[in-house]
């Protein structure tokens, strides 16, 4: 969730001054067989832990959470998703393309 900020003015005394704000754009969501997906195992930074990691996921921040809640609720594992990047625990690699595949998502890797 975003904070709208005025933009121009900082401050003004005028009650009846109407303040413009910058509308940021939201990312609108590829189709599944359009995105280009990136599915690797990664152990560095995660203090020795493997975890899954799905990278290149374009479009708008609900549809990443709805993506990942969907793929770590069929792993049966945590994880989180932000940036376009979905983490999975654990080395569930082949789960994982395997799900997206069936989801529609073809360019999966």
């Amino acid at each position: 969730m975003s904070k709208k900020r005025p933009t121009g003015v900082v401050y003004s005394t005028n009650p009846d001054f109407l303040y413009q704000y910058d509308e940021e754009a939201e990312a609108e969501t590829l189709e599944p067989s359009r995105q280009r997906l990136r599915v690797a195992i990664e152990r560095n930074h995660r203090g020795g832990k493997t975890a899954t990691v799905v990278k290149g996921f374009v479009g708008a921040d609900d549809d990443l959470q709805n993506l990942a809640k969907l793929l770590k609720t069929r792993c049966g594992t945590g994880g989180s998703a932000k940036e376009g990047e979905i983490i999975i625990q654990g080395e569930m690699k082949d789960k994982v393309v395997t799900l997206l595949k069936a989801m529609g998502y073809s360019n999966t890797k």
